[in-house]
């Protein structure tokens, strides 16, 4: 089994389709047909499964993908210290990033760190909480950014702490010109976001034992601020994000106050490749992220 039939499994699996990959690759369908085939004699069982629909891992293959894509990240590592050791600095790096990240910080953090690092690859993957988290246990991502509570066990180094404010239509009446309690707005209906995507706000409700109503259930940010400036509720969100949205509503703190803390997490801080590693702390560093 050879390391170029792992890369070959990998993006057939990513692409769905033995066509796409072999494209990719620049190798003829066939040769990727013949190279899964030939691996899975090897192993003894399929890897896929072949309909109109596509191409999807079989159990097994879902079972050795982290597996194959360690392999194929190790030899990454491997070339990218070899490298290092020669005077070159380069690599690919591989970000997860949620919606407000993604917006906000990506596109200067990228540009400075590609004017440091020309040699360095940067690839972005935009998802939710539950996504990054996947990405980043199964190999597709080497860095992730996620809220410190959202990370569970894996290791989350904090950068930003993100205020969480309430977003109401404009002219709604509040008794405080500075900010809005809990207390009045505890009754209102909300529009609200799947917890992979405010699993922080979940909390808040949850730790002030509020059940709150809604009619509204979306999974991105522009969604939630447009029905809430056309009256179909309140919400509240990190204050990060309304730095990216200019609906026509109001913002204001929340009392309780509470706050996200945004952090860079990856699965192994002790085995980053050099290019990853750069990454790592230049993001640490970037004097662009607020530190809370």
């Amino acid at each position: 089994m050879q390391l170029a039939s792992y890369k070959i499994i990998i993006t057939v699996y990513e692409q769905k389709s033995f066509q796409k990959a072999s494209e990719l690759l620049h190798m003829t369908p066939s040769a990727v047909s013949h190279a899964v085939s030939k691996l899975e004699q090897e192993l003894g069982f399929s890897l896929f499964i072949r309909s109109k629909n596509g191409v999807t891992l079989t159990s097994y293959g879902e079972n050795l993908l982290p597996a194959f894509r360690n392999v194929v990240n190790s030899d990454e590592s491997l070339k990218q210290a070899i490298l290092e050791i020669n005077g070159l600095e380069k690599g690919t790096v591989r970000i997860g990033c949620f919606n407000s990240v993604c917006t906000n910080w990506i596109p200067a953090l990228t540009r400075d760190f590609n004017a440091i690092y020309p040699g360095i690859s940067i690839e972005i993957f935009q998802g939710t909480y539950v996504d990054i988290i996947e990405w980043i246990k199964s190999g597709v991502v080497d860095l992730g950014f996620l809220s410190v509570s959202s990370a569970g066990k894996l290791p989350i180094y904090p950068l930003y702490n993100d205020q969480l404010v309430c977003i109401v239509p404009k002219g709604y009446s509040v008794s405080q010109p500075d900010y809005i309690t809990l207390d009045e707005i505890k009754d209102e209906s909300f529009v609200i976001q799947h917890i992979t995507c405010d699993a922080d706000i979940q909390n808040y409700f949850a730790a002030h034992n509020l059940k709150i109503k809604s009619a509204y259930h979306v999974v991105d940010d522009l969604s939630t601020v447009a029905l809430v400036s056309h009256g179909f509720g309140i919400c509240l969100l990190p204050k990060l994000i309304m730095q990216d949205i200019s609906y026509p509503v109001d913002t204001y703190p929340i009392k309780p106050d509470a706050s996200r803390v945004i952090g860079i997490s990856a699965l192994n801080t002790e085995c980053m490749s050099p290019a990853v590693k750069k990454m790592y702390d230049f993001i640490i560093h970037y004097n662009y992220i607020v530190r809370p």
